[in-house]
């Protein structure tokens, strides 16, 4: 039975003096726990209604009665209270709040308007106001067909600028017919490129419906004058745009730009499925499950979804969803976007096959936890472990006989794994490089000396044998390794996966059943560290390759590194420019331009 009476005294007094003005509030319990984070367009009014117990959910029935204090944050409108709550959520992670895991970046395609002739490039990170963006596009192979088709229908290039600078005739990309080639004079004019260009703007913005007509237009008319390579070129883009019209759903095609959104829910388990359609094309999609959803009506879980994700995506003109809210024009006020709900049409069939998307993607996700927990179940078992382990850490080096060493950590949990507890190490003892074991001796000391309750492993699993076990053991000596099982786990026979050799410190070496589950799982937690730590090894490989003499030469940035090698196309061209050709980049003034001829002349 909760007691609510003391949590609704405290609330019943914070509502007298509660601001009635947009923005956050905090409800805190015990040693100033923060419970809850909300947002409100006003904040008395909101409050007002957790007042009304026998309205509420029992999971906030239980929050109000543990309610000690509350704290309130006047903002200027319900953008930035929905940016703040967001902020506050992710960086507190309150037990009563519905959280969303949503640290990934979605692929855009981006054109460089201001650019004397714009290339058409795949794009991830933060926006400028200087370029366009297309999208978001839910994955990579989604961008690539985008861009594919936009390559053939609109001949924009793609190439980068210090590329496109030094080129003296055209690339293959001209030869498949995929380019105009602006980079060699004479192909086509900068006007003509300018109009190539917003047309395929306008395309990708749906907003140029005609453009065949015009293109058929265009064909006769150079048909007529007996520029027939210009009529070819012509006919070939409008096959492109009739094949990209032919091969756009039909319930798509005449959405110009709009997510849609379903919710399906089995228990306390729920997947939001988002679909992005551009241009009457389907971008992809994703599925998502919110934390800490037990007790909450669809109808939250649906407003803190849409809250939590368009802080850090940029919505549509029209953001469509599979049930209402009672806060809707909050939101769409806070997103500046249209929020809509339809029952029939078009629209709602494109929602009912989200819809089922979300469902499949909840089966999908309901087998696999059941698998893992069968996994975990076994592990402890084979291990003798007390109870199915919460958090394994497996680890894995990598190097290029001793260069760029790394040590990886992957971290699996009852979930799958855990990508943001993911770390590497760069190998600072340059002397131990080729030895694998003093490596991981080196990654575990530094693991271990930053380790807390919160963070601690159940399980430590490294791809080696008894020597790389023992290494492990020597080098936690000092930590206290209670709790904590230590595996290593080498090739077995003929190096074959499946036929692996465990070793645990106190019992024999053993393998298990070849293909079984349990062994699967194990080959899967190795093989996961070993492509985090090749990846992680190839990147500062990479890193260090790209890294460029410009780097060494005091007093050249980052911005005035690139205005450089756009200008020139290359270091080698900047060696042998004098100072009066190097004084013609934009800022680089004499006496830098002086700096960079002694340095390389020197």
């Amino acid at each position: 039975m909760i007691n609510i009476n003391h949590g609704l005294e405290i609330l019943k007094n914070k509502i007298k003096n509660a601001p009635s003005k947009p923005g956050v509030y905090r409800m805190l319990g015990e040693d100033g726990e923060v419970l809850y984070v909300g947002k409100a367009k006003n904040i008395k009014k909101r409050i007002i209604s957790y007042s009304h117990i026998e309205k509420l959910p029992l999971r906030l029935q239980r929050m109000v009665s543990e309610i000690e204090d509350m704290e309130f944050i006047i903002v200027e409108t319900e953008a930035k209270a929905l940016l703040l709550e967001n902020e506050l959520i992710k960086r507190l992670e309150p037990r009563y709040n519905i959280l969303l895991r949503d640290d990934k970046t979605f692929p855009h395609l981006v054109i460089d308007v201001q650019s004397e002739f714009p290339a058409l490039r795949k794009y991830r990170g933060k926006r400028d106001d200087k370029s366009k963006y297309f999208g978001p596009f839910a994955s990579i192979p989604a961008v690539n067909n985008v861009l594919g088709l936009i390559q053939k229908a609109f001949l924009i290039r793609s190439c980068r600028d210090s590329v496109f600078n030094t080129r003296h005739r055209p690339c293959m990309l001209y030869q498949i017919k995929r380019c105009s080639a602006p980079c060699i004079g004479g192909k086509i004019t900068k006007e003509e490129y300018r109009h190539l260009v917003n047309e395929a703007a306008a395309f990708l913005e749906g907003k140029n419906s005609n453009l065949q007509q015009e293109l058929s237009k265009e064909m006769e008319k150079a048909s007529e004058n007996l520029d027939y390579e210009k009529a070819i070129s012509l006919r070939d883009r409008i096959k492109t745009l009739t094949t990209i019209q032919q091969g756009q759903n039909l319930e798509y095609a005449a959405i110009k730009s709009a997510d849609f959104i379903a919710l399906a829910r089995r228990g306390d388990l729920v997947c939001i499925q988002v679909f992005f359609i551009r241009s009457g094309q389907n971008c992809g999609n994703a599925p998502y499950f919110p934390k800490q959803i037990k007790g909450a009506a669809d109808e939250e879980i649906m407003e803190a979804f849409l809250s939590s994700f368009y802080t850090r995506h940029i919505p549509p003109k029209e953001v469509i969803i599979s049930l209402g809210l009672e806060n809707k024009d909050f939101i769409e006020d806070a997103i500046q976007a249209k929020i809509s709900v339809y029952k029939k049409g078009n629209k709602a069939k494109v929602t009912e096959l989200v819809l089922k998307n979300a469902k499949e993607a909840m089966d999908r996700k309901i087998a696999e936890e059941s698998s893992i927990k069968n996994n975990l179940h076994e592990f402890a078992e084979i291990f003798g472990l007390s109870s199915e382990p919460e958090r394994i850490e497996i680890y894995d080096n990598s190097h290029i006989q001793g260069s760029y060493a790394i040590g990886a950590m992957v971290v699996a949990a009852k979930e799958g794994f855990d990508k943001k507890q993911y770390r590497t190490f760069n190998i600072k003892n340059s002397e131990i490089t080729n030895d694998d074991f003093a490596m991981m001796r080196e990654v575990l000391s530094r693991r271990f000396a930053k380790i807390n309750p919160e963070n601690k492993p159940d399980v430590i699993i490294i791809d080696g044998g008894l020597g790389q076990l023992n290494a492990v053991h020597d080098s936690l000596k000092s930590f206290n390794l209670d709790g904590i099982t230590v595996i290593a786990m080498s090739k077995g026979s003929d190096r074959n996966a499946g036929k692996e050799l465990y070793h645990v410190k106190g019992r024999e070496s053993f393998s298990l059943p070849f293909q079984s589950p349990i062994a699967f799982y194990l080959q899967n937690l190795r093989d996961e560290a070993h492509r985090f730590a090749i990846g992680t090894h190839r990147k500062k490989r990479g890193k260090s390759m790209s890294k460029s003499r410009l780097d060494d030469v005091e007093g050249i940035g980052a911005k005035r590194k690139k205005d450089l090698l756009n200008h020139f196309g290359s270091v080698e061209q900047i060696i042998e420019a004098s100072v009066e050709d190097i004084m013609k980049v934009d800022g680089i003034s004499k006496k830098t331009a002086e700096k960079i001829y002694n340095y390389f002349h020197n």
